[in-house]
């Protein structure tokens, strides 16, 4: 049972719906994959103005979540990058270190769960595999369609659990 004197909430993805990985897909596209650089260079994601302010116009009527399939490791510098772009504060949810699954089905899992005590007014993401899940199970979903979808980005969501 939700309840409902809280706020709703509004999840949000954080890879090429907040923030823009183009600068870092370099590090996907070479075999072996550079997973290290690739999430050392998140700091410097440039924020993407559509997403942002998506957010903030959420974050007037609903408190913010942030779901992202980046692992616990990048915490900290997530949490500086959300603080330095001036994005609403709100829990972040991240990947397990040791978590391969697909992220449509690591998200979907926290979903159901927020599901559980509250009313999930949103889901903001980019991958078109999530969003599908998403809806499918009942949520409201706006396809962060702002970046030019990139192939490797979503066979490391997909198919090796990565982000």
């Amino acid at each position: 049972m939700t309840d409902s004197s809280k706020r709703p909430l509004a999840v949000f993805d954080l890879d090429n719906t907040l923030a823009d990985t183009a600068h870092r897909q370099r590090f996907l596209e070479r075999a072996p994959r550079d997973w290290d650089a690739f999430f050392a260079a998140a700091p410097h994601d440039p924020p993407l103005p559509e997403g942002v302010a998506l957010a903030l116009a959420h974050a007037e009527k609903c408190e913010i979540v942030y779901l992202t399939g980046r692992p616990e490791r990048c915490r900290r510098d997530t949490l500086a990058w959300l603080a330095a772009q001036g994005l609403p504060e709100g829990s972040v949810h991240m990947r397990r270190n040791d978590d391969r699954r697909p992220a449509r089905r690591t998200k979907l899992d926290v979903l159901r769960r927020l599901a559980r005590n509250r009313d999930v007014r949103v889901l903001v993401d980019d991958d078109e595999l999530v969003c599908a899940d998403a809806e499918q199970a009942g949520f409201t979903v706006v396809r962060a369609r702002w970046t030019a979808p990139s192939g490797a980005l979503e066979q490391a969501q997909e198919r090796e659990g990565r982000t």
